[in-house]
């Protein structure tokens, strides 16, 4: 199965929410576990235990698991190795994104089946050009598994080169989004792109394609409410309303509670 069909059987089954799984230091904090590889652990795979059966996809945020070095990285190991298990879909959200070979070992790491760091998606950068990710790009088809392409990000630092235009008028944005759907329609990948859930699509110049999911960050805790995703994206979209403290903030014994009530936001 490709990225696409994947993301659409898990939508159809469990609804458009994306959990985060962030072992953030506060929220390590709140769930009274160390701030080191053996929380983030920990709580990785108590939100994975909570989310399996409420959610289809799963987002861990691997600069958290990272911070905490080699033995970080082991315990992201077994957190994708649970969340896969579950028969979640995985983001990896690792932002990676370079040139030639170096891309060729992003994908070797993430997006390789029997990898360590297997997982069924990668965000990546496309701000050294989109087509310097085409190496990664094509070892993520082969494996049928695909990345998410940053267009238009909801932090105001990144207005300046997103919203900069080309000589024919395109934004930036726009035009990392039609270079994604223009891959898409080739391929039929279903490779997605970053759209904050919070910024003026239209500013961006940025129309949603229906074979290009859209991972939406920004609910929740950053503004966006669960009940607006039909106002802010067309019905036809295929979004993934991604939420990481909302969801996470009540410790352990909560978070079942919040993605059923995220859910039933997103459902009315």
């Amino acid at each position: 199965m490709t990225l696409l069909e994947r993301l659409r059987g898990a939508v159809a089954a469990h609804g458009a929410l994306c959990a985060g799984i962030d072992p953030h230091p506060a929220l390590l904090d709140a769930w009274g576990l160390g701030r080191d590889a053996g929380g983030a652990e920990r709580f990785g795979r108590a939100v994975v235990e909570a989310a399996a059966g409420r959610v289809g996809v799963v987002k861990p945020q691997v600069a958290l698991f990272e911070a905490f070095g080699a033995a970080g990285l082991g315990a992201l190991e077994r957190v994708l190795a649970d969340a896969r298990a579950a028969g979640l879909v995985v983001i990896a959200d690792a932002k990676r994104g370079d040139i030639g070979s170096t891309n060729a070992g992003y994908a070797g790491a993430w997006l390789t089946p029997g990898s360590p760091l297997e997982a069924d998606a990668l965000t990546v950068s496309p701000y050294l050009g989109v087509g310097a990710l085409d190496g990664l790009l094509e070892a993520a088809e082969r494996a049928g598994k695909g990345a998410f392409v940053l267009a238009a990000t909801s932090n105001p630092e990144a207005a300046a080169l997103q919203l900069a235009r080309h000589a024919d008028g395109r934004t930036v944005a726009q035009g990392v989004a039609e270079a994604v759907a223009a891959r898409n329609a080739e391929t039929r990948a279903g490779h997605g792109i970053v759209v904050g859930a919070t910024i003026d699509r239209a500013a961006f110049g940025i129309a949603p394609d229906p074979a290009t999911p859209i991972l939406a960050p920004g609910f929740g805790a950053q503004g966006a409410r669960f009940a607006d995703l039909g106002a802010l994206f067309p019905s036809d979209a295929l979004v993934l309303a991604s939420a990481s403290r909302s969801l996470l903030v009540h410790g352990a014994a909560g978070v079942a509670g919040a993605i059923d009530a995220a859910q039933r936001e997103l459902a009315a």
